[in-house]
């Protein structure tokens, strides 16, 4: 877990002017529409203003969490990493079935509608909300800790997973489950401050708790060292709870480093208990669909989980392999997907309720374009350099050569999932925006099927050191699957789509890739360690070298190409150099 996903942009200085000038021609928006809630006027610069700054924030907070995730697996080495990483899945899944997806798709469209229409600008409605959730994530959180043993057993219960390494994954479970706790509050105050029109401090708040581990990791390593091969049979109580307690204790810091921010926004959290007030039941019939929604997620989840636990251990990629990997392919999402998302929901949501529908087809076939563009190059580092990345990013301490470049072949397929991935994204934002969550649901429930079967399958004809990278896979052709129901069913919800202009533009990025692909893996087979480095130094090399390569190749194809949002952007720098 890397301290949450959290969206923002910023908020302009007191006194300042929010336009960023010079962003804007990356906007997804277009022009202003009349009739915009207050918040879009005010939290500056357009999506793509938001956008930018968002992913500098997510860039920033995510680097950091790599540095935190390399330290961890230097800490623990791979199979009681696998053992961490286990338990570490565990706050997750519980939070999404509690709140994660309700948040994003019920609670989220919600305050933005009634800071339209109450008088106070909803701050009365929002702390009965507050309210409300803080006393239910509290009893949730104690009731799941007191259930650890009987959670951690039902991910666990493989005839191939050892004794120890069960009990090892329960005893981390009772330290980091309370997490569940302070990621709800974090996601809840999150949630009035990009509403409000304030992004920045949900995207830095998690680089506190990243360092708050690092530091952490630095105690342990000084305290206990490396001279042992720590196991789940030998690692100690001291060792357990230094890290555990370390973990739960940067999402503690990260959910009070948000609460300078409500005063700066002008909310004040006051208490205030009317559960009925609330309109329960407007909230529950959309929250009933989206727990199905999230339910059928988790599951996949338990079903990936247990697989991984029964093909990782020591000579095998396993759950740290698979997480470290997917938190580089959450690194792009996040990057670009979620920026962009997070400055257009609360855009597409005031739309939805005013019933512009065309604006909000207008926005997602933008919204695709970008993201596509953008996260195209990136693509390409992760297939060509996921060796040196891998390398480079996790190998020292109890990681080997051996263990990096086996994340590096997980990296390789994981690069192919993260457009699907973030297009995906898009579209069920667009259902949370229409409050179709329903339909987002019912969309969910094959595409979780697919993934399941995937797991299955590939688990049973794959070896044991390739499990990580089919999981992966796995993953990559269900988000594909999601993305192609959901934007069918969205044309007949709200219209056409411009599917055809979209389409065009994904050609024209994919041809831009596989050229630049093609161009820096020849160029990297040239360099010492022909693409598999045996340390940083090879490593380094190859990652500047190609990244280099690709983006060159990359940004001239395309540009030859005329593709229209990589020319807006080298027009932007252009600019910013002329002056």
């Amino acid at each position: 877990m890397n301290g949450g996903l959290y969206r923002s942009t910023h908020a302009a200085p007191d006194g300042e002017p929010a336009e960023q000038e010079g962003v804007t021609v990356m906007s997804v928006d277009g022009p202003e529409t009349p009739g915009q809630p207050d918040e879009q006027q005010s939290s500056g610069g357009g999506t793509a203003g938001q956008s930018a700054i968002m992913a500098i924030g997510s860039l920033v907070s995510r680097l950091i969490g790599f540095v935190r995730n390399a330290l961890i697996g230097m800490v623990l080495g791979q199979a009681v990493g696998d053992a961490y990483t286990g338990a570490q899945f565990l706050p997750g899944q519980i939070y999404e079935l509690l709140l994660g997806g309700v948040l994003s798709s019920v609670l989220i469209p919600l305050l933005v509608r009634r800071r339209k229409t109450d008088e106070d600008g909803g701050q009365e409605f929002t702390q009965r909300l507050l309210s409300f959730a803080v006393i239910m994530l509290g009893v949730a959180t104690l009731l799941v800790v007191l259930a650890a043993p009987l959670i951690t057993a039902i991910q666990t219960s493989s005839d191939d997973t050892p004794l120890e390494f069960r009990s090892l994954v329960t005893s981390f479970a009772y330290l980091i489950l309370p997490i569940i706790f302070f990621t709800g509050l974090s996601a809840l105050i999150a949630a009035v401050l990009n509403v409000r029109g304030h992004f920045a401090a949900p995207m830095w708040a998690p680089i506190l708790n990243n360092l708050v581990v690092i530091a952490v990791c630095g105690v342990f390593l000084v305290v206990f060292g490396t001279d042992k091969e720590l196991t789940p049979a030998n690692i100690t109580t001291g060792e357990i709870a230094l890290i555990g307690g370390g973990t739960l204790l940067g999402m503690v810091v990260q959910a009070i480093g948000l609460l300078p921010a409500l005063r700066k926004v002008g909310f004040r959290w006051a208490w205030k208990w009317s559960p009925r007030q609330l309109g329960l039941g407007e909230i529950g019939s959309l929250a009933g669909w989206m727990l199905c929604y999230v339910g059928a997620n988790q599951l996949a989840v338990f079903a990936l989980v247990r697989a991984l636990n029964s093909a990782g251990g020591e000579n095998n990629p396993g759950a740290l392999a698979f997480n470290n990997v997917f938190l580089l392919m959450m690194m792009a999402h996040g990057i670009i997907g979620v920026s962009v998302i997070t400055a257009l929901l609360p855009k597409m949501s005031a739309a939805a309720a005013d019933g512009r529908l065309s604006e909000i087809s207008d926005d997602l076939n933008r919204g695709i374009k970008l993201v596509s563009a953008a996260l195209a190059p990136i693509v390409v580092v992760y297939a060509v350099l996921s060796g040196p990345i891998a390398v480079f990013l996790f190998q020292g301490g109890r990681i080997t050569n051996g263990d990096a470049l086996a994340m590096g072949q997980v990296l390789t397929v994981a690069a192919f999932a993260v457009l699907p991935l973030s297009i995906s994204f898009l579209c069920t934002n667009a259902f949370y925006a229409l409050q179709g969550n329903k339909t987002a649901a019912l969309i969910n429930l094959p595409v979780v099927g697919v993934r399941i079967a995937g797991y299955f399958v590939l688990a049973a004809v794959l070896n044991e050191s390739l499990v990580a990278a089919g999981m992966t896979a796995a993953n990559g052709i269900s988000y594909l699957v999601s993305a192609l129901i959901s934007l069918a069913v969205l044309r007949r919800r709200i219209g056409r789509l411009h599917l055809g202009s979209v389409l065009v533009g994904l050609l024209k990025v994919a041809f831009a890739a596989a050229v630049a692909g093609g161009v820096a893996y020849l160029v990297v087979r040239l360099l010492p360690g022909s693409g598999a480095p045996d340390g940083r130094i090879e490593a380094i090399t190859q990652i500047a070298v190609g990244g280099v390569v690709i983006l060159i190749a990359y940004l001239g194809t395309a540009l030859l190409l005329r593709v229209q949002e990589v020319s807006q952007v080298v027009g932007m720098v252009r600019r910013k150099i002329g002056r």
